[in-house]
């Protein structure tokens, strides 16, 4: 069973110890969450998550995509997020 370290002031962060040993970030104010083996991995792809939320990175051109050896006409955009699209 995972535990939580939670705070109810609603802010911050509170970690959630997985049964398999991993740790997840989650932001309390937004939800989102990520995970790692540590702490400090949890928290730092928890910030590149909010980052991106925020609006912040930029987006996948079709430049991206033939780099990687994906064709944008294999994806179904439809079901992503709103900020995703």
């Amino acid at each position: 069973m995972a535990t939580t370290t939670r705070r109810d002031d609603g802010e911050g962060v509170e970690f959630i110890h997985e049964d398999d040993g991993s740790i997840t970030a989650r932001d309390i104010e937004t939800g989102l969450a990520r995970g790692g083996e540590s702490k400090a991995e949890a928290l730092s792809q928890l910030a590149e998550v909010l980052a991106l939320e925020a609006g912040e990175g930029s987006p996948v051109t079709d430049e991206d995509l033939e780099e990687l050896g994906l064709d944008r006409d294999d994806f179904d955009d439809k079901d992503l997020p709103e900020f995703m699209q």
